[in-house]
């Protein structure tokens, strides 16, 4: 067996027990080739860590290895700006997503768009921001269903073929809990659409292949391709020097019960802990954060008056989506934001 020396931060190191009894415990078919260094941008204590060589595949086509995040050395991170980049954001025909996508477009950086349709202002997004000369970011839309697959493979093969690959990820698209995909209306009863004889046997609950399953599988996509980028595009190679950022959307509720939308609630309770347990990724310039909104004043609650009784007004004050845009463009470039955290985002005030 080998062993890796690693240099990790005092919460990484805090971890390291775990580690250990998940890579050891992987099965033969999807092992991870693990062995180098851990070192951070903050603690300098030398840790010895047993490993066994392993291998892990996203893909035939494009594996990534954790030992690339082990193997990193150098101490010396380059600032992050959106600017000349190039931003995935799903859920970007309306909402938050939207929003963000205008920021990241007014700050001089390529967006794909990605979202069965837009609205109104997010066409005219498109529209503004259409010219291909070289000079100014460029917009383009690619219409998805995030629950399928191969259009998030088609979302990324885009970027790959439009702008040279994408610097920043962020699989936004995301529902409340809707009556065709809720706890309380279980597969098969009348208001859901998620089918209790599915024919193929494996059943789905929508909710989560929209809030869970898709950032995920955006994330693994991601990475596969920073980790291990195509021979034509070696600039694409996540590194502290050149680095690249996830951003998710959690939610408050994320961090609280919720007996009216539990799969909302356990959807996104997941995303915090998908961000919270790629932080060592931050060690090879992948930066993995997310914002935790409240209750966020986007189309999703006000065009859906039901959804509107769930609220106590003395108590729930609205979030602007600019609010969380903000702090999601604080994910991207704020060097004090650390891999891993979560961005709390109510009225007024944002903490980590």
């Amino acid at each position: 067996m080998a062993t890796a020396p690693v240099r990790s931060s005092r919460a990484l190191a805090q971890h390291l027990p775990s580690v250990r009894r998940a890579t050891a415990s992987l099965p033969a078919a999807s092992r991870c080739q693990i062995a180098g260094t851990f070192r951070s941008r903050w603690g300098q204590q030398a840790v010895s860590v047993p490993v066994k060589p392993r291998t892990f595949s996203t893909s035939p086509a494009r594996p990534f290895k954790t030992d690339d995040v082990l193997q990193r050395t150098s101490t010396e991170f380059s600032p992050f700006s959106v600017q000349g980049k190039t931003a995935i954001v799903t859920g970007a025909g309306s909402g938050i997503n939207y929003v963000f996508a205008k920021q990241l477009l007014e700050r001089n950086c390529n967006v794909l768009l990605a979202d069965l349709a837009l609205r109104p202002e997010a066409q005219a997004l498109i529209d503004q921001y259409s010219a291909h000369d070289g000079r100014t970011p460029r917009a383009i839309f690619v219409k998805t269903d995030v629950v399928q697959w191969p259009d998030l493979d088609n979302v990324f093969t885009t970027a790959d073929a439009e702008f040279g690959g994408a610097d920043i990820v962020c699989p936004g698209a995301g529902v409340y809990e809707p009556h065709w995909s809720n706890f309380w209306h279980p597969p098969g009863t009348a208001r859901s659409k998620d089918t209790a004889q599915p024919a193929d046997g494996v059943g789905h609950y929508a909710t989560l292949d929209i809030n869970l399953t898709h950032p995920i599988r955006c994330t693994q996509l991601a990475i596969s391709r920073w980790l291990n980028p195509s021979p034509s595009a070696p600039h694409m190679k996540a590194t502290p020097a050149n680095p690249k950022r996830i951003v998710h959307i959690s939610s408050v509720a994320g961090q609280t019960p919720g007996f009216s939308t539990p799969l909302y609630q356990a959807s996104k309770h997941a995303v915090s802990g998908l961000i919270r347990s790629l932080a060592p990724l931050d060690s090879l310039g992948i930066r993995v954060n997310g914002v935790a909104p409240g209750v966020i004043k986007t189309p999703l609650w006000t065009e859906h008056p039901e959804k509107l009784k769930m609220l106590d007004t003395n108590v729930d004050a609205w979030v602007e989506p600019e609010e969380v845009a903000d702090a999601m463009m604080r994910c991207c470039e704020d060097e004090g934001v650390v891999g891993g955290w979560v961005l709390e985002v109510l009225k007024g005030t944002t903490r980590n």
